[in-house]
């Protein structure tokens, strides 16, 4: 008998959780596969606080320079002050950086000036749920799914065969794009047909398993119990420890 009710409330639990999911499968039209973009460093629109590397070997005093974009957007040499660096791509901050260096060190046109990333900083993505290492991780252009949730561990209460990927909506009007993934099956047997590439600001969820639900809900409910009786405790203690010194 009690068998039975744990297989009842097992199911029912199962069907609660399985009513909290918004996935909408078609909604994977909206994202793509890796090999479907063709991503460079040249096409990342630099954001605060990126970090860039300008190269040049004419001048010195730039050559190998690492600059932070600072939060107005901007970074600042001392031959020609402030450039803007913030909405632009290394190649259009490279072709300002190097008419400044041309009027200034009265140089040829074709000894040219290259803006490299050196740190990816401004963007991000989220991986949040039952996984060792939750929360926003630095976006590069090149980030799949795969990659994201092998670097943030899943961890044993993580419901693998039910991991949502999530693109939030930009408009109020608008509902977010979800899908709904099988780790389990893509790590286990190689299945990649939903090993997507991330765009910045999306979410993978891990959900708990029912068990590992049932877990969190104990915990919920026990830890401030818990708490208390541990603050308890080291007030007795406390106080025992001044009677046997006093």
């Amino acid at each position: 008998m009690y068998k039975l009710l744990i297989i009842i409330t097992l199911l029912l639990m199962s069907m609660c959780l399985s009513g909290c999911f918004s996935s909408y499968p078609p909604d994977i039209k909206h994202f793509k596969m890796p090999y479907e973009v063709n991503t460079t460093s040249e096409s990342y629109i630099l954001q605060p606080p990126d970090e860039v590397q300008i190269l040049c070997n004419r001048v010195e005093t730039i050559h190998q320079q690492q600059q932070k974009i600072r939060p107005d957007g901007k970074i600042s040499f001392e031959e020609f002050g402030e450039i803007t660096a913030a909405g632009k791509t290394p190649a259009q901050l490279s072709d300002e950086l190097k008419n400044k260096v041309i009027e200034y060190y009265k140089l040829s046109y074709d000894h040219p000036v290259d803006v490299r990333i050196f740190s990816f900083q401004s963007k991000v993505y989220y991986v949040l749920g039952q996984v060792n290492a939750p929360g926003p991780r630095i976006y590069t252009g090149r980030d799949s799914v795969l990659n994201a949730i092998s670097m943030a561990q899943p961890n044993p209460m993580a419901w693998l065969e039910r991991i949502q990927i999530i693109r939030p909506s930009e408009h109020a009007d608008e509902k977010p794009k979800i899908f709904e993934l099988n780790f389990d099956r893509m790590s286990a047997h190689g299945n990649t047909t939903k090993n997507v590439l991330l765009q910045e600001g999306d979410i993978i969820y891990v959900p708990p398993t029912v068990l590992g639900w049932m877990a969190l809900k104990i915990e919920e409910a026990i830890r401030p119990i818990a708490r208390a009786f541990s603050g308890i405790y080291t007030v007795r203690r406390g106080l025992d420890s001044d009677r046997y010194y006093y």
